[in-house]
């Protein structure tokens, strides 16, 4: 007997998946839900990737719309991302707001370097990261060393950065904070004037303090 036939809750295309794709669509599935996004220009992430976009796109499709997911397949960068749409998921686990706070700066740094330098990818130090916070919030106080290594531990955990630690790094604020192309899709903006409104949200003379923004997961 099939595994399908033995659980009823396997999804209906599962008949017509080789046995040698259902661990890896598995793990594929886990990673989405879990992290809500996969990496793949390297190791593991690039076999999934290709798997989804070559062979699975329309069964992952399928399998995440109930869930109120968006699949987003971005061959460009590599990226596969199962976007919450805020109107039907039910998985959105909120991010607190200092945590709000680095990913509106971290759009900024996005948003800047795409616009003016048309860079492949967008990297800067911690300690770019922590001035630009200043820069961006001048009246709140940014986020102690620890804290912040708490918030971009979250971030990476959801894939949307990556750290590198360079070899001559004498200081943890010379570590390399890599902005991935999931991160602007979590907090989508269509200009720079809709992130400046949410932006004033939060400065402490603004109106009072909005929910935090969402990602799937945990």
């Amino acid at each position: 007997m099939s595994e399908s036939q033995r659980d009823p809750l396997w999804p209906g295309f599962w008949p017509d998946v080789p046995a040698d794709d259902r661990a890896p669509i598995r793990e594929l599935l886990a990673e989405l839900l879990g992290r809500g996004t996969v990496v793949g220009d390297s190791g593991a992430g690039r076999d999934l990737f290709r798997l989804a976009r070559d062979h699975y796109r329309r069964h992952l499709e399928d399998y995440l719309a109930p869930l109120g997911l968006e699949l987003i397949i971005d061959d460009e960068a590599l990226v596969l991302q199962a976007r919450p749409r805020p109107e039907a998921c039910l998985l959105l686990g909120q991010f607190s707001k200092d945590e709000t706070l680095v990913l509106l700066v971290l759009w900024r740094c996005w948003d800047d370097q795409r616009s003016n330098q048309a860079a492949d990818k967008v990297i800067l130090a911690v300690d770019e990261l922590w001035n630009q916070f200043r820069t961006t919030f001048d009246k709140i106080e940014p986020p102690q060393a620890t804290h912040l290594d708490s918030i971009l531990a979250r971030l990476k955990r959801h894939r949307l950065i990556r750290t590198h630690r360079p070899d001559s790094a004498t200081q943890p604020g010379d570590t390399l904070i890599e902005i991935l192309p999931s991160l602007p899709r979590v907090i989508p903006f269509d200009s720079i004037e809709e992130w400046t409104a949410r932006k004033d949200l939060y400065e402490p003379a603004g109106a009072p303090e909005p929910a935090a923004g969402a990602a799937a997961g945990n």
